[in-house]
């Protein structure tokens, strides 16, 4: 069996795309996996903040346009990045395991921040998220993959700029002394939904039945929890709205939020999961 995986170039997609390969190795030895890269849009418009063009689609129309044409078997996403409707013809057949979901400050090694910090954000969620935690940042827009915003804060572009967690795992960017790195707490700034998740994404089918083999089983009902929020909010990727959730033995705790100021938990055993999110959102 050989699988083309479609993914973006940046060296977290490539990170990302290499962690599925191998979990389909594990489960399937025999299986042979090849990386095929696809520029996006989104990868090619850096001076303007996703809204302006696109919205999320922007990262992966040309990958779904490539798996219908047969050019690639799966694909792998960031979850967060995935807009509620997705190619026709194709599911998500598999997630892994989640990572951090967490925002994460990062700031330049022992400095203390101004008075008004110059905060790099694209993200309305996380502008409004900072908010909470300076009294007058001054937020600017930033774009690029991860090392690109981590080399601008270091060149002094930005005081502070915020990253998803998993991310900067991933990267193995917890380890580069220029930084610190804060931990945002969830009630100060609920993360976006799906955050942390690894999407595997494929053509309706044998192949889609098989990967499913490959899928946790917690990540899966979160993932499509937290889909649900967002479809029950009509958000897009320009909203402050914020979704995370968690099961363990079998109750799932799920925060939800619409706007970061006013923010809701609770919990309901997993197989409710769905009510849950529509009890909490019809709260908000």
């Amino acid at each position: 069996m050989k699988i083309r995986i479609g993914t973006r170039k940046s060296k977290l997609a490539l990170i990302q795309s290499e962690l599925a390969a191998n979990a389909i190795k594990r489960a399937f030895p025999d299986a042979e996996t090849e990386l095929v890269h696809i520029t996006t849009k989104g990868d090619v418009i850096l001076d303007k903040p996703l809204e302006k063009i696109g919205g999320k689609g922007v990262f992966i129309d040309e990958i779904e346009r490539a798996m219908l044409d047969g050019e690639i078997d799966i694909a792998v996403h960031s979850a967060k990045d995935l807009p509620l409707e997705i190619a026709a013809g194709t599911c998500i057949c598999a997630v892994l395991k989640r990572a951090d979901s967490h925002d994460i400050l990062v700031t330049r090694y022992g400095e203390t921040l101004p008075e008004k910090p110059v905060i790099g954000t694209s993200s309305t969620r996380r502008a409004v998220g900072v908010g909470k935690l300076f009294l007058d940042p001054i937020i600017t827009d930033i774009r690029g993959n991860v090392d690109t915003r981590l080399n601008k804060l270091a060149d002094g572009q930005y005081d502070a700029i915020v990253l998803a967690a998993a991310g900067l795992e991933r990267l193995g960017a917890f380890s580069d002394e220029r930084f610190d790195f804060t931990r945002i707490d969830f009630n100060t700034l609920v993360p976006a939904p799906c955050q942390g998740i690894i999407a595997i994404q494929s053509r309706d089918g044998e192949l889609a039945k098989t990967l499913s083999a490959i899928s946790d089983r917690d990540t899966f009902m979160c993932f499509e929890t937290e889909r649900k929020v967002l479809e029950l909010l009509n958000a897009g990727c320009s909203s402050p709205a914020g979704a995370v959730s968690y099961i363990k033995d079998g109750i799932i705790t799920l925060t939800v939020t619409r706007n970061q100021h006013e923010v809701i938990s609770d919990i309901a055993p997993s197989e409710e999961r769905f009510t849950l999110a529509e009890r909490l959102m019809s709260a908000l």
